[in-house]
């Protein structure tokens, strides 16, 4: 097990790369930054980088998983016991507003509390964020994704896995495969392309709305009354919604 703390005032910044286990992080109120990791097979800790390096007027921990053999890289079982696994347990407690950058293939994600900016990939991970201030890019092969809410940009990708953004408060990139997209916005520009998943979105009470959709195969259908160009009246917030599908249905609902 490896367990340390570090003083970390002014902007965080975390780095986290690890290929297959858990990340679990939780904001806290304070400058001090507790970092537990543990492993299955205790060899894995070997192949971890852990390092803080000073960032502009804050710091980055980064913490990367480095596999030197080959068993690093497959799983091979042995009776009961299971070599190279590289699963790993994070355990991180920072102060509020930090950025949160990871990248795994099989990790699940799960942060707690409020971050600033976020950048997250995986491959087939799950990944549960709380609140977000900033930009946010997430990028997903198969993993599921929910966001409770974003304060800035949301750039989001997925082939399969399902997308869920509870609140948004800007713009959206967002492209899907098969993966169904559930989404609430408030302002700025909505831009989603899907293949065949299925892609709800809701507006915000006060919101204005502009919708420009269409589906080869899938049904269309909204709650709101939908304008051929956007309307200048009222004093709202303005969601310019612009949609693609060829075979998943849409439908766009009141929040």
């Amino acid at each position: 097990m490896i367990e340390r703390s570090f003083h970390t005032p002014g902007p965080l910044r975390l780095d986290l790369s690890i290929p297959a286990g858990t990340i679990d992080v939780e904001t806290v109120a304070g400058e001090e930054t507790q970092l537990v990791v543990d492993a299955d097979d205790e060899r894995s800790l070997d192949d971890l980088k852990l390092e803080l390096v000073e960032r502009g007027e804050g710091h980055e921990l980064v913490l990367t998983a480095e596999p030197r053999g080959f068993f690093s890289y497959v799983h091979v079982t042995i009776g009961a016991r299971v070599l190279g696994t590289g699963e790993y347990r994070v355990r991180i407690r920072c102060p509020h507003g930090a950025d949160l950058v990871a990248k795994t293939a099989t990790a699940a994600v799960v942060a707690h509390g409020t971050y600033g900016r976020g950048d997250v990939k995986t491959t087939s991970g799950d990944v549960r964020i709380d609140d977000l201030a900033g930009d946010v890019e997430v990028r997903s092969v198969s993993g599921d994704v929910r966001v409770r809410s974003v304060g800035g940009r949301l750039v989001a990708k997925s082939v399969s896995g399902d997308l869920r953004f509870e609140n948004v408060s800007s713009a959206v990139q967002a492209n899907t495969v098969s993966g169904d997209l559930n989404v609430v916005v408030a302002d700025g520009d909505v831009n989603i392309v899907s293949v065949s998943g299925d892609i709800e979105v809701g507006i915000r009470s006060g919101s204005r709305l502009h919708v420009d959709a269409n589906s080869l195969s899938g049904s269309l259908d909204s709650e709101l009354p939908l304008a051929d160009a956007p309307n200048a009246a009222g004093g709202g917030p303005l969601v310019d919604l612009r949609a693609k599908t060829v075979s998943g249905d849409f439908r766009v609902v009141r929040a």
